[in-house]
């Protein structure tokens, strides 16, 4: 008979984190910019909210910096779409920049809507830096109380 001795190694707990963790490194070292070292052209997201109500359906979207005249909404096949550019405005100084934080470029945002949507009746404003576009339900969508006939 033959005896084997085990011996047990201590369990690095951490190692597949570490490992996950330097995976992600090396994937998104560059983000957001690519390879060559430019920025990726759609790195703007404009920050969205989405309500529903029993009389339509309204979307907020935050667009500082934008003026109405470069965006644009449309609509086609139930899919509203939002898109437009923040342009930077680039000053004549020579003062040395620190830290810029800011996101200029295109941006276009989608959204799936309900069949129940009156697309025709869409109307959208604009003011202070914030989108608000409202698409009414149809009529025939609307919830309904059907009062009960008694005899």
């Amino acid at each position: 008979m033959v005896s084997l001795a085990l011996t047990r190694r201590p369990v690095d707990t951490f190692q597949n984190l570490r490992r996950l963790n330097s995976f992600l490194d090396e994937a998104f070292h560059t983000w957001p910019f690519a390879p060559d070292g430019t920025s990726v052209t759609a790195q703007w997201v404009p920050a969205v909210d989405v309500y529903e109500d029993r009389d339509s359906v309204r979307i907020v979207a935050e667009l500082p910096g934008v003026t109405p005249d470069d965006v644009k909404i449309s609509i086609e096949n139930q899919m509203l779409t939002i898109r437009g550019e923040k342009t930077q405005v680039v000053e004549e100084k020579n003062d040395r920049v620190h830290r810029s934080e800011r996101s200029y470029g295109f941006f276009e945002r989608s959204f799936s809507l309900p069949n129940t949507v009156d697309v025709d009746k869409t109307e959208a404003r604009f003011e202070n830096g914030v989108l608000t576009v409202v698409i009414p339900r149809a009529e025939e969508a609307k919830p309904r109380i059907i009062e009960i006939k008694a005899k």
